[in-house]
């Protein structure tokens, strides 16, 4: 057992690592985005040295391999996914004024409430404006980029950062889990080792199941809104299976917003029936296959802990802490539920139960 002088010291130590972390938190986005991306090839390049490649070989093929499938589904989403943002801003000041004119005095006459301040036009209006200047948008972005050189040139090298750390992280990560074991003290490695298994398999379930489950959604809802001749399809699908981390929102989202679009291009209630059909069906395959195949019931995350695990680590270290937030999350649960184990193992928890029976015996 530690003394309480060294229970202090853990506890200054893990303060002194939170308020590092805190401060560093504006420059540790492409070192987390690396870590997450070499702790995501490790098995496989577990795998091709199970199969008689050297390490280095190993880490080289699948670094390549990885790179590779970045850039095609860059190349593949960001055309179209601009192409329709182009036409959804086009679009959105039609949708308002026809908002303006047919959903506030519908919504006036079912509620009674004087809805005047609800005035779409005025939205309509700034949107067409803004549009108009579109043409001098780019220029703009130019002048920006020259005047705010150091700014851009400091978002560019940590965007070349992340795949120098995620192949060097790649290259060593077996010997760095093997150092950091080798520094705990032997008597409390094995808890610290049976902790980073159950930690390692619910992290792994996570990034690695949910990341596909979210993929795999995505796809579905793109290509079912697409053969429902929905407008944005690929924006709302991505939405959907991006959000479809917390269980159920993705369906909830993606039904709001795909009905939503469909009620402005086609104004028939009727028209809502296929956007139904397309999210039940994908909320079918997620819950009978995506989800038992690829994550299974290891997480075993609330989805309000899911919630306020990205909102608070969003807040306190900004786009790298809602990167930490579901990792972190997850190994605290599986640290509660060893906790909760030796609890329910201790004498704390049995022991009125023991004299209960005990009085009982004597009686």
């Amino acid at each position: 057992m530690l003394t309480d002088s060294q229970k202090w010291l853990v506890l200054a130590v893990v303060a002194g690592l939170g308020w590092l972390l805190y401060l560093l938190s504006p420059v540790l986005t492409p070192f987390l985005l690396g870590a997450l991306f070499a702790y995501l090839g490790d098995p496989l390049v577990d795998r091709l040295e199970s199969w008689g490649l050297s390490r280095t070989a190993s880490v080289v093929a699948v670094f390549l391999a990885m790179t590779v499938l970045v850039v095609l589904l860059l190349l593949l989403l960001l055309p179209v996914a601009e192409h329709q943002m182009v036409m959804l801003t086009k679009a959105l000041p039609g949708y308002l004024d026809w908002a303006n004119a047919h959903v506030r005095p519908w919504l006036m006459e079912k509620t009674g409430l004087p809805l005047e301040q609800l005035d779409f036009s005025l939205l309509s209006q700034l949107l067409k404006g803004h549009w108009s200047q579109a043409g001098g948008m780019a220029a703009n972005v130019l002048v920006y980029v020259s005047q705010s050189g150091m700014r851009f040139l400091g978002w560019a090298a940590n965007l070349l950062l992340i795949p120098v750390v995620t192949f060097y992280l790649l290259k060593d990560w077996d010997a760095l889990v093997a150092h950091l074991d080798h520094l705990l003290p032997r008597r409390i490695e094995p808890a610290v080792a049976h902790l980073a298994r159950e930690s390692n398999e619910v992290l792994g379930a996570f990034l690695r199941g949910q990341l596909m489950v979210m993929v795999s959604l995505g796809i579905i809802y793109s290509v079912g809104l697409w053969l429902a001749d929905v407008q944005f399809a690929l924006l709302i699908g991505m939405l959907a299976g991006l959000v479809s981390f917390v269980p159920y929102l993705g369906f909830i989202v993606g039904v709001a917003v795909a009905s939503a679009a469909v009620l402005f291009q086609t104004h028939e209630l009727f028209d809502l029936l296929p956007v139904l059909l397309v999210f039940g069906v994908g909320q079918a395959i997620e819950g009978m296959v995506l989800t038992p195949q690829l994550v299974g019931d290891r997480i075993g995350l609330h989805p309000v802990i899911v919630i306020f695990a990205v909102v608070a680590g969003a807040q306190l270290f900004g786009f790298g802490g809602m990167l930490l937030a579901l990792p972190v999350a997850a190994v605290l649960a599986v640290v509660v539920r060893d906790l909760h184990r030796r609890y329910l193992d201790s004498g704390i928890y049995g022991s009125k139960v023991k004299d209960v029976a005990g009085k009982g015996e004597s009686a």
